[in-house]
């Protein structure tokens, strides 16, 4: 199967594939339609809907489903018509689209209330690109951007669309033709160094679609963000991205050995490319984290791995959150990182219990009596407080064991308790679901988002308490109904800090412009993060959602600094 035929599934404005979804059954129970997720696809979950209204304090999710607006309008294209004409000239037929639903589908990201919310239930999008441009090369890349200079035409590369950081948001006020530049049909391996393991892979090649086709060749990259199914290289790139995996093998600036960037100024890129050199200041690590600003990337060399011969789950059980994550720094220290462990929180802990099937039968049913028992009355286990850990290991069966003897000793050292592979796999395996979850909500007035930050380990507690304190103190400041949602989790590990992610959630039934109220909790949540000393961002980005923080980050020099390189490769902006 090709990746254009594998993107032929793809959800136009919401997250997934068209054909997967949450849904409400005529018993009143949530099901997960889906024949693509072997671990939830049919699955009926009885407990997931009065999980959630007790948790945001709400009555019957089923009568609150939000009306969609079918018809989606979008004002006429802007055509530059000596562009239009130069570029047929140059380009197939079908390189290009003026039609409404791919402007459209071209026009925005997957941010929940910048986006996504108001494209499902207002129907439209303020200033839409004008032009979809289907590159087929590296070539077409350099075509398109010498029209655009000549012609005075705005470019934005789009990839996946999985952006959350509203980078795809055309400002009102652009009097440009805008052309979007669709990079998902340069997704080929160009070629695979088997000896010093690294490949040369175009930049519009999808994750999951490309661990396919490296694994055919006994491969992994072992780069696994959330958004895998439908993110692409060149976006990772471009937003410094980091994967569930980091832990094993590096965050995306670990795994890229060189990238080529298409300029208005010209071409850059290596000639050579290693681990490491020393070379003075490095033009490479200036792409990474440039989020389209400075051309387009057209492909990059990567470093590959033996496609793992083992993996095996598990999962640990803490009585607390400060007892899991002092387990988490201990591992640290000793070195010893699986190619994933994350620890979820109290309210992650039982939501995905929430998503497990009705128990059946007499012996089941005893033996979650019993497993309850043993926990809470001889093991003294609060279900308030505790908390999982859900790991990964893979490689090669002499490693694996290492690990899980070190892992064990800890978790011993620690007093938790041993979880099992089934809910390690489980745990890890629902991360693709999550933002099917979030657009289920949405159709029931509830707006969630999630929020990533790096925090030092000693600080983890202090940003998560803030947060939630925040969350409830604006709750109530805008007299939203029911309850705020908060949770987090605590996955990629560093010498110094961690990588907190953030689920947060409100019912906002009945509130007007409640999109626009919820970016401005969200908006202050964030400012709270920062002031108790997280960062902006691990790997979502800075876009045009979170830019106005960046003063209070860089100095007045770095600014200019970064300035100026945007002049120098963009004169014309």
């Amino acid at each position: 199967m090709s990746q254009q035929k594998y993107l032929q599934g793809k959800n136009n404005h919401r997250w997934g594939f068209s054909d997967s979804k949450f849904a409400i059954n005529e018993n009143g129970d949530v099901t997960f339609i889906s024949d693509r997720y072997s671990l939830l696809s049919g699955v009926v979950m009885p407990s997931f809907r009065p999980y959630v209204e007790r948790l945001l304090g709400i009555e019957n999710l089923a009568e609150h489903e939000v009306q969609q607006e079918k018809k989606k309008t979008l004002p006429p294209p802007k055509i530059d018509k000596p562009f239009f004409a130069a570029l047929k000239k140059k380009v197939k037929k079908n390189q290009y689209s003026f039609e409404d639903t791919e402007r459209l589908k071209h026009s925005h990201g997957q941010t929940t209330t910048e986006e996504v919310y108001k494209v499902l239930y207002n129907g439209k999008i303020v200033r839409p690109v004008d032009l979809v441009f289907f590159c087929q090369s590296e070539k077409d890349a350099e075509a398109i951007i010498n029209l655009a200079i000549r012609y005075k035409i705005c470019l934005v590369p789009f990839g996946g669309g999985t952006s959350v950081s509203s980078s795809l948001i055309i400002p009102t006020k652009e009097k440009r033709m805008v052309v979007s530049v669709d990079m998902t049909q340069m997704s080929k391996i160009e070629w695979v160094d088997e000896k010093n393991l690294t490949a040369c892979i175009q930049a519009g090649a999808v994750g999951s679609y490309l661990e396919q086709q490296l694994k055919e060749k006994g491969y992994t990259m072992g780069h696994e963000p959330d958004s895998i199914e439908f993110s692409t290289l060149g976006g990772w790139i471009s937003t410094n991205a980091s994967g569930m995996k980091r832990n094993k093998y590096g965050n995306i600036e670990d795994i890229v050995q060189s990238v080529n960037l298409v300029t208005p100024e010209g071409k850059i890129e290596e000639n050579q490319f290693f681990d490491r050199c020393s070379l003075g200041i490095d033009p490479k690590k200036s792409i990474f984290g440039s989020e389209g600003n400075l051309g387009i990337i057209t492909k990059a060399v990567v470093k590959i791995h033996p496609y793992p011969k083992f993996k095996k789950y598990n999962s640990l059980l803490f009585k607390t959150m400060k007892q899991g994550i002092d387990f988490l720094y201990e591992l640290n220290q000793q070195n010893i990182k699986p190619a994933s462990i994350r620890l979820v929180d109290n309210t992650q802990f039982h939501f995905g219990f929430a998503l497990r099937p009705k128990e059946s039968g007499l012996l089941k049913k005893l033996g979650s009596m019993i497993q309850k028992f043993f926990l809470t009355k001889i093991k003294k286990f609060d279900t308030n407080k505790m908390c999982l850990a859900t790991i990964v290991m893979e490689g090669e069966r002499e490693a694996i064991c290492h690990e899980e003897k070190v892992i064990k000793l800890l978790a011993k050292q620690h007093k938790a308790l041993i979880a099992g592979e089934q809910n390690g796999k489980r745990g890890y395996l629902l991360t693709n679901l999550i933002a099917y979850i979030r657009d289920f909500l949405s159709d029931r007035s509830i707006i969630g988002e999630t929020m990533e930050t790096t925090v030092p380990w000693n600080k983890i507690e202090i940003v998560a308490e803030a947060i939630e304190k925040e969350l409830k103190s604006q709750h109530k400041k805008n007299k939203l109904p029911g309850k705020p949602f908060f949770s987090y989790r605590v996955t990629q590990l560093y010498h110094s800090s961690v990588c907190v992610y953030i689920m947060i959630g409100m019912y906002m039934k009945g509130i007007k412009k409640a999109e626009d109220v919820y970016a401005k909790i969200e908006k202050a949540i964030r400012g709270v993060i920062m002031e108790k000393g997280g960062s902006l961002s691990h790997h979502h980005g800075v876009g045009k959602l979170r830019k106005e923080f960046l003063k209070k980050i860089y100095s007045p020099t770095a600014v200019k600094m970064v300035q100026g390189l945007k002049k120098e490769l963009d004169p014309k902006d």
